[in-house]
């Protein structure tokens, strides 16, 4: 058994829950070269999943990913998936293709990675800011229109990959788009939706606790060796937005404690299969939680329940 520690890699997590991965059908949004998206399906394809279901913008660059799987691993079964988050035409699109898929019939384990981070302001053809377009809104509402293929598992798990950068924002409930860019500061926009992925997975967790289902978020760590990084040619901002929220240190890790991406992408194959994982109820704000969602709904024009 692996012991559990700061520094356990995706692959080592990967070989100890083998029996759990093995048969199962994993949808991963993000699954392009360079992400951790790509890494976690690289390094669970080793337990034998059923279906490996890669997701993301670019069909080139999802079929160099499954091209490199299956120079490594040429008995594992994959599928793409076209899906554009910040447009909510597209995952429409991609979510009645997923469930058409006749020779799918569940999805047991669903990874909302997919996630751009301190991008120049941008409204969506939908009208919203791009950074909670693309990483809530998107993934909100992919997961509800394919919620029928998850419950349909025995054991389904949703996993919201969210961040530490939460710390930069709230919800901005009265103006999420920042005045339309008046008053727009990347950091506080990326800490809105990564705020916006935690209440998420808690309504989620709420919502499919009555059945057995299950619902995380995580935070994969201060990785600066991923295409997420891109963005990061000046942490002086970061830093900057950091202590005007209250943090006098001002984001110390992303200096002190980054971690690698095999180290990072270990929380996404910890919060997907780790049989012992469990929510507690005092980790829980249900009230801002089920703000968003109703707001969520609100904003795409549509609304759930089950």
């Amino acid at each position: 058994m692996v012991q559990h520690a700061p520094k356990t890699t995706v692959h080592q997590l990967a070989q100890e829950y083998a029996p759990i991965i093995k048969g199962k059908t994993i949808l991963t949004t993000g699954a392009s070269p360079g992400g951790l998206g790509a890494l976690f399906v690289e390094a669970i394809a080793v337990a034998d999943p059923e279906l490996a279901i890669l997701a993301g913008r670019s069909v080139s660059k999802l079929q160099q990913t499954a091209d490199s799987l299956a120079a490594k691993y040429p008995n594992l079964k994959t599928k793409l998936l076209i899906i554009d988050l910040g447009s909510l035409r597209s995952v429409r699109a991609a979510a009645e293709e997923v469930n058409g898929w006749s020779d799918v019939p569940k999805i047991d384990v669903l990874v909302n990675n997919a996630g751009i981070m301190a991008t120049d302001f941008k409204l969506t053809e939908d009208g919203f800011e791009n950074q909670f377009a693309s990483n809530h809104l998107g993934h909100f509402l992919f997961t509800n229109l394919i919620i029928d293929k998850i419950l349909a598992s025995e054991t389904p798990r949703v996993v919201s990959v969210s961040s530490n950068g939460h710390r930069l924002g709230p919800i901005r409930w009265g103006d999420p788009n920042f005045s339309n860019g008046e008053r727009y500061n990347k950091w506080s926009a990326y800490g809105q939706s990564k705020t916006a992925n935690m209440l998420f997975a808690i309504s989620l967790a709420e919502k499919l606790g009555s059945r057995g289902r299950q619902a995380f978020s995580l935070h994969p760590g201060a990785i600066l060796d991923t295409s997420l990084a891109k963005h990061l040619d000046n942490l002086d901002s970061l830093v900057e937005a950091d202590r005007a929220m209250g943090d006098p240190w001002g984001w110390m890790d992303w200096s002190t404690v980054p971690v690698s991406s095999e180290v990072g992408a270990a929380t996404h194959a910890f919060a997907a299969f780790d049989p012992g994982l469990k929510v507690r109820p005092w980790a829980t704000s249900s009230t801002e939680a089920e703000l968003l969602w109703r707001k969520s709904e609100k904003m795409i024009g549509q609304e759930f329940s089950f």
